[in-house]
């Protein structure tokens, strides 16, 4: 072993030893015994005005028994492996059970849900746990959808009902490292060679990428300035994806940066329903309704931890729960909650008329994320010391919706899409600055 090589294992030694100096912590329920931990999850409390009756005995049945397998599988471990910003691949084949890979999708061996149905299993998912919502939102309302809506015959067949059963994990790549908000202007290319296409360039803050087996992958065309996509298979020379680290939110999420040099794909692998942004845009606005469904299951949950803690928490002799301005915070969320279900529902039934335009789905998600951040700003308030824990939930989901925030169109920029549609005139890029006139 090199001097150099000595001194850095040396060096890492030392560091390990000074992460373990002093007595383990103190198991949340003995430190702190008088209110419960979210890893016995509260019971629903937050559904005041019956939301279950205005749905299907089989959307109904479905969210309750996605409920009950995150209360029991996922609540218990969320905080160590969102600590250590781990995936907790063990837990794959109970979320695969749960049968909502694919969401809309019919055949395949895809469920065939309503949207109503698939947007309820994700905010059941987010109660509990946004980054299993985001992992499976990813791979089912992004990368499935996509070869779903845009794939071959051939494609179909070939990979959904692999990723329907999660034997298989998908991941789908538009953001790049220069381009968010303005997706549209990405500059990963796809040069046409004999019997295929070669990729090149770099995306950023992919989900999934890191394990993916599929990747769907957006590029421009060289010879058309179009954008196109592509299914892009784990291992293929030239391809890369590594983590991204130190995220404060969602991160059980693995997402990754993605280097493409020259990575050979070959012509089945392009899909033929992907010829312009447009096309991209038709995913993205129905992604957009299921992903507006995360903040309401985020603050669904984050109520019904503060509405057990606060009945459970004692000072000055008496609940938490009895003091005006907490009950007050509370109803406020509870408001807050109720106003989010209902316009997440009606997204759901405008799609399913066929009615649903891209301004209503981006306004959903804009108006449901801001008020889903009030809602967990006044959690966070409500417990006091214990919401920085995030054995307490709040914390955790505090730091959670601020991607979601962001991701799926920030809220100015979905707010553009909404003013682009009930005005005629799109406000996207600033206007040209015309020459300062020298004093």
């Amino acid at each position: 072993m090199s001097a150099v090589a000595s001194q850095k294992q040396g060096e890492h030694t030392k560091e390990k030893m000074r992460s373990h100096i002093g007595l383990p912590a103190l198991e949340i329920s003995a430190a702190f015994p008088q209110a419960t931990p979210a890893t016995l999850f509260p019971s629903m409390a937050s559904d005041y005005y019956q939301f279950d009756d205005l749905l299907s005995s089989e959307e109904s049945s479905l969210r309750k028994n996605v409920r009950k397998v995150m209360e029991k599988e996922i609540a218990p471990i969320m905080a160590e492996y969102w600590e250590k910003a781990e995936f907790p691949f063990h837990v794959i084949p109970k979320l695969a059970a749960l049968n909502v890979a694919g969401g809309t999708i019919q055949g395949y061996g895809c469920p065939g849900l309503s949207i109503t149905a698939s947007a309820l299993a994700t905010a059941e998912m987010a109660r509990v746990d946004a980054s299993c919502s985001t992992f499976v939102l990813v791979h089912s309302s992004l990368a499935m959808l996509t070869i779903g809506l845009c794939g071959s015959e051939a494609q179909k067949q070939k990979y959904l009902p692999s990723l329907a059963r999660f034997s298989a994990v998908a991941c789908w790549a538009l953001t790049e490292p220069d381009y968010g908000s303005d997706a549209s202007s990405l500059s990963t290319t796809a040069t046409k060679v004999n019997g295929g296409w070669l990729l090149e360039g770099q995306k950023r803050w992919i989900g999934n990428s890191t394990f993916a087996d599929v990747l769907v992958i957006f590029a421009r065309n060289t010879s058309t300035n179009q954008i196109n996509g592509f299914i892009v298979r784990k291992g293929s020379p030239g391809l890369s994806a590594t983590k991204i680290e130190n995220k404060i939110g969602l991160r059980i999420v693995q997402n990754g940066d993605i280097l493409l040099k020259k990575v050979f794909v070959p012509d089945e692998d392009r899909l033929p329903g992907v010829n312009s942004f447009q096309d991209t845009s038709k995913v993205l606005a129905v992604s957009r309704v299921m992903v507006a469904w995360q903040p309401i299951g985020i603050s669904m949950g984050v109520f019904d931890m503060c509405h057990r803690y606060l009945k459970e928490r004692k000072q000055f002799g008496a609940p938490l729960a009895a003091f005006q301005i907490n009950q007050l915070k509370l109803s406020r969320m509870l408001g807050n909650i109720q106003a989010m279900l209902l316009v997440g529902w009606r997204l759901c039934k405008l799609y399913e008329s066929g009615k649903m335009t891209s301004g209503q789905a981006s306004l959903g998600k804009a108006w449901i994320s801001k008020t889903a951040r009030e809602t967990v700003s006044l959690g966070r308030e409500l417990l006091g010391g214990n919401g920085i824990l995030a054995d307490f939930l709040v914390a955790k989901a505090f730091c959670d919706l601020e991607p979601i925030f962001t991701y799926e169109g920030t809220y100015e920029i979905n707010s553009l899409v909404t003013g682009r549609e009930i005005t005629g005139i799109a406000s996207f890029k600033p206007a040209v600055l015309g020459k300062v006139s020298r004093l």
